[in-house]
Parts: structure tokens; C-alpha cells; sequence
């Protein structure tokens, strides 16, 4: 197995990792434990299920260092082909971890309501369950904020890939209209919240460029042109 294809399956297997992490606190979480509309059935289920809770802070842990490893992994699978282009992505990507951590502190937030009743002895009941509440929102909003960087990392990234020469190029093409999803998702959902809900199940399709990208790097992995002479070229 030459350098390229290790490298580009290396890249893939870390992405897979995150892949399968971060839907857990992103998706899992709030669909086992978040009752849309109703502050004090959501703070019970907190309460309830403390423990699921704290996975869900764990794995977002995982997820942001997960995802440093990613973009070292992507940085050296293209550095050769262009290295500015390879340090924009690497800046671009390494935001998503800071934000990550950012992220989490509502969690922790929600986490010190539901744990730390004898410091909330001045909050009702209906008080805390409202706090508890307002994380929750936070934690969505600050996730909606963070997608502009998910999916400005992925234009350099797409880029790279569209002028590798070792993976095809609708993947960069795919990955770049992932990117723009992103994007356009995230500020519509800042500026317009209930146009962002219905430009986002539109957006979903696109969204699986990343899938499909990990899914080759791993599968296929990278298949480097072949010169003249018939040693491999990166691009």
C-alpha cells in the first residue's frame, strides 16, 4: 500500500470515528430527553437521566478531540497538493474544536441546575426548570452559530479534493455544496429561525457529502494518478 492510499485510509477511519460520535449529543440527546415546549417535563428528564446526560457531555468531549485529529490527518493526506490551500483548511478545521468546548458549557450549565440544589435554594422549582430550559436553548443556538465553521472548513477541503487527481471529483463538488449548506443554514437559523427549520430539511441531502467522502477515503481509499513512467502522481 503506497503513502497516499495509508494516508487517505488513515484520514478515513478517523472520520468515521467522529461520524459516529457526534450525532449522539447532537441527535440522541435531545430526542431522548428534550420535550419541545414543556421546560418542566425536559428538567425531569434531565434529572431522570442524569447519567445519559453526562454521556452526552463526555462524548462531545471525545467528539472535539476526535475531530483535532481529523484535520491533522486531512492536513497531511493534502498538504502535497496544495499547501496553502491545506493550511486554510487546517486553521478553518481546528475552529471546530474551541467551539466544541464552547458549546459544552450550557451543558454544564444544565448539569449545575439539575445537581446543585442547595446552591438554587433561592429558585422555585418552576425557576429552575425555566434555567434548565434556557441552556437548552442556548446549547441549540450556539450549535446553529458553530455550522458556519462546518462548513467553511469544507471549501478549502473541497478544493483539495477537486485537484487531488486521487479521488474523484464530484466529491469535491459534493463536499463543497455540503459546505454552503452549512452556511447558509446556520445564519438563516441565526437571522430567520423558522425559515432556517424548513431550509434545513432541504439542505439535508446535500449534507451528506461528508458521508460520502469518509466513506471513499475508507472503502476506496486514494488511487493516485499513474505517469508516463509509471510511478504514482499526486495531482
Amino acid at each position: 500500500m503506497t503513502s497516499i492510499k495509508r494516508d487517505a485510509r488513515v484520514a478515513g477511519f478517523i472520520y468515521l470515528l467522529l461520524a459516529l460520535t457526534g450525532p449522539f449529543r447532537l441527535m440522541y440527546i435531545p430526542e431522548k430527553l428534550f420535550v419541545h415546549g414543556n421546560a418542566a417535563a425536559t428538567a425531569a428528564n434531565v434529572t431522570a437521566h442524569e447519567s445519559l446526560f453526562r454521556w452526552g457531555i463526555a462524548v462531545d468531549v471525545l467528539v472535539a478531540a476526535i475531530s483535532v485529529f481529523v484535520i491533522l490527518a486531512l492536513y497531511r493526506l493534502f498538504k502535497p497538493v496544495t499547501k496553502s490551500i491545506a493550511l486554510c483548511l487546517l486553521v478553518l478545521g481546528l475552529m471546530n474544536t474551541p467551539l466544541y468546548m464552547a458549546t459544552l458549557v450550557t451543558d454544564i450549565g444544565t448539569l449545575a441546575v439539575v445537581t446543585g440544589s442547595d446552591v438554587l435554594t433561592a429558585f422555585s422549582a418552576p425557576q429552575r426548570d425555566s434555567l434548565i430550559s434556557m441552556f437548552i436553548r442556548m446549547h441549540g443556538l450556539s450549535v446553529t452559530a458553530s455550522e458556519t465553521f462546518w462548513g467553511l472548513w469544507l471549501l478549502p477541503l473541497a478544493i483539495l479534493v477537486f485537484r487531488s487527481g486521487f479521488l474523484p471529483r464530484f466529491l469535491g463538488v459534493w463536499l463543497a455544496l455540503n459546505g454552503v449548506a452549512y452556511i447558509v443554514v446556520s445564519m438563516t437559523g441565526l437571522l430567520w429561525p423558522s425559515v432556517g427549520d424548513l431550509l434545513s430539511d432541504w439542505a439535508f441531502p446535500f449534507l451528506f457529502g461528508e458521508i460520502a467522502f469518509l466513506l471513499w477515503l475508507l472503502v476506496v481509499g486514494a488511487r493516485p494518478k499513474v505517469g508516463a513512467s509509471g510511478t504514482p502522481m499526486a495531482g
